[in-house]
C-alpha cells in the first residue's frame, strides 16, 4: 500500500474530516503538524498549495477534504 502523509495543523475542520474518512476505510496515515515542522510547511509551498489539509500518497497529492481521492486511495 502507498504511504500516505497527511500535513495539517491544529483545530482544523477539513483535517479532521479527511482523518476520519481515512480511519473508516482502515487506512494507515502518518500526520505532520506544519506549526511544527518549518521544512515540511516550505516544502508544501513548494508544491503550491495554500490551505491544509495536503495529502500525499506516493505519486498523488491534493489539498482539502477529497473523499473522492480518499475513495480512489482504498480501492
Amino acid at each position: 500500500m502507498t504511504e500516505i502523509t497527511i500535513y495539517s495543523k491544529p483545530n482544523c475542520v477539513q483535517c479532521n474530516a479527511t482523518y476520519q474518512a481515512l480511519d473508516r476505510k482502515q487506512i494507515p496515515y502518518q500526520v505532520i503538524d506544519l506549526t511544527e515542522d518549518i521544512q515540511a510547511l516550505e516544502m508544501i509551498r513548494e508544491l503550491g498549495y495554500q490551505q491544509v489539509p495536503v495529502v500525499v500518497a506516493g505519486e498523488q497529492h491534493w489539498s482539502g477534504f477529497r473523499p473522492d481521492m480518499i475513495n480512489l486511495l482504498a480501492a
